[in-house]
């Protein structure tokens, strides 16, 4: 077993436990045989369960758990499928990282859980704008294909239920990955038919809650993940104001 990545060196905190723990135990049974430090916790480690206190390590955790749903919501998982993703974490997060996540991401796909006993551990110890984090993380994976297939949008609105993401911050993060013609107003959660003033009172609320300084403690891979989702926001009021004249 290779010595853990960027993303995994804070290690676990409330992933550690619950319905998530018990998915990864053989994965952190390894881990916590290395060298004391070797993987920012070590044996004796007692990890946090603060709500406050979700780690990036906690959150790939729950990108990897929610994402092999994703996956098998079709009924199976082909090759090409997987080679994606593999190319998605290699981008965003280097060779180490992505090793290790497509070691448990494939761990993940032989066994069967529910999930709305996982989203009922992430809805205790996740702040709204991580849970949107995570939700944009999955849509960009189910998208590295160059598209979102029918199956995989019914799967991540399924989730989004459980983790109680609003019907309009879903379709707002949708909107960056499923293309239509009111694309730039379903990024601002607006109303096309709504006045220059409203326009600019939505992209204001929307830009507040999508600030990637929200998620700053997740770490620089998905800071800039976080930054790509603020840029959409821009580019679509920029692209209203121009449509407008304002």
């Amino acid at each position: 077993m290779g010595m853990l990545g960027r993303v995994f060196m804070g290690g676990l905190g409330w992933a550690f436990a619950g319905p998530i723990g018990g998915l990864i135990g053989w994965w952190l049974g390894g881990q916590l045989s290395q060298e004391n430090g070797e993987g920012g916790f070590g044996v004796g480690t007692q990890p946090t369960q603060s709500r406050s206190s979700t780690r990036s390590g906690d959150f790939a955790i729950a990108v990897l758990v929610l994402m092999a749903k994703v996956l098998k919501a079709d009924g199976r998982v082909v090759k090409s499928e997987i080679e994606y993703v593999k190319q998605y974490f290699l981008q965003n997060f280097g060779v180490d990282d992505a090793q290790e996540m497509m070691r448990l991401l494939k761990n993940l796909l032989e066994q069967d859980y529910y999930i709305y006993e996982v989203a009922t551990q992430i809805n205790r110890h996740m702040q709204m704008a991580e849970k949107l984090q995570l939700l944009h993380v999955l849509f960009g994976i189910s998208a590295a294909d160059g598209q979102v297939h029918a199956s995989e949008l019914d799967a991540l609105q399924e989730i989004a239920r459980h983790l109680k993401i609003s019907t309009g911050d879903f379709d707002a993060i949708k909107a960056q990955f499923v293309k239509d013609t009111s694309q730039a107003y379903q990024i601002l959660e607006a109303d096309p038919q709504a006045g220059d003033d409203e326009i600019k009172k939505a992209y204001r609320r929307m830009a507040a809650r999508f600030h990637p300084d929200k998620v700053s403690h997740l770490g620089p891979e998905f800071q800039k993940m976080a930054e790509e989702k603020f840029k959409a926001i821009n580019q679509a009021y920029q692209e209203i104001r121009t449509q407008r004249g304002f």
